[in-house]
């Protein structure tokens, strides 16, 4: 469990992403009664250019903006700035770059970042950091590695040196890089594992690589992480990703796709997924998900949801991200009570291929 001031959050965990200060569609009270969120993510680059630190502040926090009281994460930001190529300007002092919004232009320091993710005012804030391609060279890698954990000690101090601005703790988790290079990989995890932060997390991965080689750098990486502080896997992934994961020894995961895929007709279930656009859908009057994870599940049909994809009604986006994002909090709830049973790894092996296939 990770006990924050807006709440306890039980692991594994799954975290729907929040990223300009809403999840898609989804309103709290879905957050709260159907999809049960114990935390959302926050994204720092999005929030800065709109509402921007001054409405947040004067808001006294994201929590207060958008009302939503329990735990909140913010990103950093790094990703998103380094997926800007062509309109960025990379250096040691940090990253200058040009808003997708209207072009104006910003710089992002380690020590602006903490400041931003100060004023958003999440219970976790991650280090800022570049994200390299996962197909990057091994010099560029290195190169990279060495600016990461440069930005990653300035995050730190400046963190020290400053003060919550709402009146609760916040945390500061470091971020493991190295592409998939080993020695990379190593050299970051003990470095960050240096650093005695509350929490950890793994990022770069997800990106391109095959996903045997995404298992082996979290297996690596958890090998050398603190046991006893949580491990957050950013932006990863798919269910089976997910259980894979969890197996490997990580507690906390984001990603936008349960929310997105459920926005394009993708749905998740504990037998595997459906595309609701399917025409095979449209006499099947059965519910969505039999088992119910939600509460959606077992009101509306098959056969109803795909016409709502088909007719392109706004409905259909909302019951989609709905189902996806309660079977997402379902499927790391049923593996947190695997592990507690001591029966983890056979359940995992038997949900994997259910999980895998296309229905």
């Amino acid at each position: 469990m990770i006990h924050t001031s807006h709440g306890t959050i039980h692991t594994p965990i799954f975290m729907p992403v929040g990223t300009v200060g809403s999840v898609k569609g989804i309103q709290l009270r879905d957050l709260y009664d159907d999809i049960n969120a114990e935390i959302i993510l926050g994204n720092t680059y999005h929030l800065y250019l709109r509402p921007g630190t001054d409405v947040l502040e004067a808001a006294g926090g994201l929590h207060k903006f958008n009302g939503f009281d329990r735990p909140m994460l913010t990103d950093s930001g790094g990703f998103q700035v380094f997926s800007l190529t062509g309109i960025r300007k990379l250096r040691e002092e940090g990253c200058e770059f040009r808003s997708h919004i209207d072009g104006s232009k910003h710089f992002f320091s380690p020590e602006r970042v903490i400041d931003i993710e100060r004023s958003i005012g999440a219970d976790i804030m991650m280090a800022f950091d570049e994200c390299p391609p996962g197909t990057a060279e091994y010099s560029y890698a290195k190169k990279s590695l060495a600016l990461t954990l440069n930005w990653l000690n300035r995050c730190v101090q400046r963190y020290h040196d400053t003060e919550p601005k709402y009146g609760y703790h916040q945390a500061l988790f470091p971020i493991v890089q190295g592409c998939t290079y080993r020695d990379l990989r190593t050299e970051s995890a003990e470095k960050v594992a240096e650093i005695g932060a509350e929490g950890n997390a793994i990022g770069g991965l997800a990106v391109g690589e095959p996903a045997e080689v995404m298992y082996e750098m979290i297996e690596l990486v958890n090998s050398i992480l603190p046991h006893d502080r949580p491990r957050y896997l950013m932006g990863v992934g798919t269910p089976v990703n997910i259980l894979e994961a969890i197996a490997l020894g990580v507690d906390m995961f984001d990603c936008v796709m349960p929310s997105r895929n459920g926005r394009n007709a993708m749905l998740f279930t504990a037998n595997g997924t459906l595309n609701m656009r399917n025409a095979k859908w449209s006499t099947d009057f059965s519910p969505i998900d039999p088992d119910g994870h939600s509460a959606i599940d077992t009101l509306y049909t098959k056969a109803y949801l795909h016409h709502l994809y088909k007719a392109q009604e706004l409905l259909a986006l909302q019951l989609g991200t709905l189902h996806n994002l309660a079977f997402y909090l379902w499927l790391v709830r049923e593996a947190r009570s695997h592990i507690i049973a001591g029966d983890f790894r056979q359940w995992k092996d038997l949900m994997v291929p259910r999980l895998s296939q296309r229905l």
